[in-house]
This record gives C-alpha cells, structure tokens and sequence, in this order.
C-alpha cells in the first residue's frame, strides 16, 4: 500500500509540476510553426517568413493577437573559455522575452537597436553559463563567445527557468542572438516573399477568451498568404499552451495509471500473504474451533470471527502502508524539490477501502474452511 500510495503521489506530482510549468509560459499563448499537409494533395512546405509575421502582428489584419514574437533556430558550435558545445541557437526579435514572459537576471535582453544593426551579440541561459564558466551564478557579461566561428558579445544571463531539466527539456540550455543576425550571418535564410524565414511565431493573445478567435484570424490569413484551398493542405500548425497542457497530461495521467497497476502487484502478494497466514491460523486453531461448535458456535459465527481478523490484518497493514507511503513521498519531495508531492485524502480512503477489500478477499476462503469443519474432526485433530 506504501508504494502505492508513493506512485500515486509521484504521478500526480508529475502532473502539477507540468502544469506549473505550462502556467509559467502564460494561459494565452498561441505557437504557429511550418508542418507537412494532412493530405498528400499538397506536398510543398512554404516556411513562415518575416513578412507574414508583420502581417499578422497587424491589429487590422488580427485584432485579437495583442503581440507576436518570432523565432530562427539553427543549431551552432559555441566555443568559449577553451569549451565548446553544441546546441540550438535561437534568434528572436526584441518582444521575444515579453511574450514569454522570461526575463533576464543580469544585463540586458536584445534590443531593437541590436536587430536594426544586426550585431552580434548573445544571451545565454544559466546551462550555458554553468557548460562554459564552471558556475551558473557566474557573471560573464561583457566577455566574447564563438558562434559557429564569429565572435559574440554577451550581454546578459536569463533568470532560472524551470529548475533545470524538465517536460520541456533543459529550459536554461539556450543562446538567444538577434533574429536579424541568425538569418543574414549564421544562415541564408531568405524566402520567396522577399523575407527571411522564421521557424516559430510565438502569439500573444489579447485575452485567454479570444483564443479562438485569435487562431481563426490566423488561419484565415496564412490560408490566403499560402494558398490553401481545401482542408488538410495547411503547411503549418497552430499549438495553444492548453493543448499542449492537456496533450501532455493525458500521457503523465496514463503514466500513473501503468505505476499504480505496477505497484498493485505488490496487493496482489501481499493478499497472499494474508491468505497463508490465515490458513496456517485456521490450521494451529483447528482444536479450538472444532471446541466452539461443540459448545454451540455455528458455522456462520466462526466465519465472522476469521473475517474480522483477516480484516485487521489488512487494515493494520494499510495503516503502515499509508505511513510509509507519506514517508516515500517526503524522501521523494526532498530528492526532487521541484515536484510538490503530498499525500491526499483520496489516497488515504483509497488505502483504507483496498485494504479493508483484501482482507474480506483474501480472508474468505481459510474462513469458509474454518467454518465447513466437523467439531468431531476438529477436535481429534493432533
């Protein structure tokens, strides 16, 4: 019952850690990005460009967006301080850090300025700092780091995100340059359109009520910008926080329900267990049952009486299993201080009722044995 109750906590643990996590990028938060059509009537991908983004960051072509980011990756050799690593490298515009809600814990984010004069200048997540400098707290604005062999200036660290490795991966493993800089000096990122190619727009919605509105608008206007006739040719795809909020929940929930099958093998022994104790009890006992008939007990009364102890053992066990189980989940919130877990009500009933249902379970058969004796048999039994 202890590692029930333990698994159960993680699970859901788990599931409010997600949460927290997805709360964190903002309830109103719309991700556009280039996908394959659902159909094979179109088999060409038009990127999403710099343009489109000006487009739709239009209150008269979409009202209800309040602010949109864009977003080049392209991954890079960072080398610095005689250590090199390689990772994504994400050039974003100026808004990028407000519309997800991240901001800087030393120096500055990229400016206007910086994309209007695409310098060359970087923004490193604490992993980085730590990968680079031995110290994730260590300060190295002002130092130069190699992008993909040019020279970049650091000017500042982003705040702590996510405690580290989460669903998300390694939120803080991040460098953030200019948009206007990744497309023109690390990439050729130009499109037909006479823009650079964007990987990701990230859309802020004017309230979390005009979601929907906001992806109809979006819709409408890349669907004539890409020439999308019928449904399922879309080259791109609209992801919103909750969906990924409620996609990823769904697995974290199917995830506690494997553990909990997982752990009720362990009931599974355990009523077992119950059962032989039973049984070698009604055999050590079989004298003195056959003594209660014969003085007038029935059948149904020496039932009762092994039920009740059957019962007791189990519900004694649940008891212990719930202590130990609030004790897995102590260890557990001090291993990973990041997963909030506690033992709930529900837990404790659901401990209480299984143990009270194995007890009856397991404890009806050497109790209906006990019963069926013949006081003549029991009692010449040595």
């Amino acid at each position: 019952m202890g590692a029930v109750i333990g698994l159960v906590s993680l699970g859901r643990g788990v599931e409010n850690f997600i949460a927290a996590e997805f709360q964190g990028l903002g309830s109103n938060l719309l991700f556009v990005f280039s996908s394959a059509p659902a159909n094979g009537t179109r088999t060409t991908i038009q990127p999403l460009s710099t343009n489109e983004a000006e487009d739709l960051d239009n209150s008269a072509v979409a009202p209800s967006i309040r602010q949109l980011s864009q977003e080049f990756v392209l991954p890079a050799a960072v080398v610095a301080e005689s250590v090199s690593i390689q990772l994504g490298v994400s050039g974003v515009t100026a808004n990028w850090d407000d519309v997800r809600s991240w901001t800087t814990d030393k120096g500055a984010f990229i400016s206007t300025e910086d994309i209007d004069s695409v310098a060359r200048v970087a923004v490193l997540g604490t992993t980085v700092v730590e990968a680079i400098y031995g110290d994730k707290t260590f300060d190295p604005v002002g130092r130069t780091i190699r992008i993909n062999e040019r020279v970049f200036t650091v000017i500042g660290v982003m705040a702590e995100q996510g405690g580290g490795i989460g669903v998300l991966g390694d939120q803080n493993e991040v460098i953030f340059i200019p948009i206007s800089t990744a497309q023109t000096r690390l990439s050729r990122a130009r499109t037909r359109d006479g823009g650079y190619r964007v990987d990701i727009f990230n859309i802020q919605a004017v309230s979390e009520d005009r979601m929907d509105q906001a992806v109809r608008e979006i819709e409408a206007y890349l669907d004539e910008a890409h020439a999308i006739t019928f449904q399922g040719e879309q080259d791109y795809s609209i992801i919103s926080q909750a969906e990924l909020l409620n996609s990823l929940g769904s697995i974290t929930g199917v995830l506690t329900v494997f553990l909990s099958l997982i752990a009720g093998v362990s009931l599974l022994v355990g009523g077992i267990g119950i059962m032989n104790i039973m049984l070698v009890s009604v055999t050590e006992r079989t004298r003195e049952i056959g003594l209660r008939k014969a003085v007038g007990a029935r059948g149904s009364d020496i039932l009762l009486q092994f039920l009740i102890e059957s019962v007791f053992l189990s519900i004694l066990g649940g008891v212990l299993g719930v202590a130990l189980g609030w004790f897995l989940t102590w260890i557990g919130g001090q291993l990973v201080p990041d997963l909030t877990l506690s033992v709930t009500g529900d837990a404790v009933v659901l401990a209480t009722v299984v143990s009270t249902g194995i007890g009856v379970f397991f404890g009806l058969y050497p109790a209906s044995r006990a019963a069926q004796m013949r006081p003549i048999d029991a009692l010449r039994f040595e």
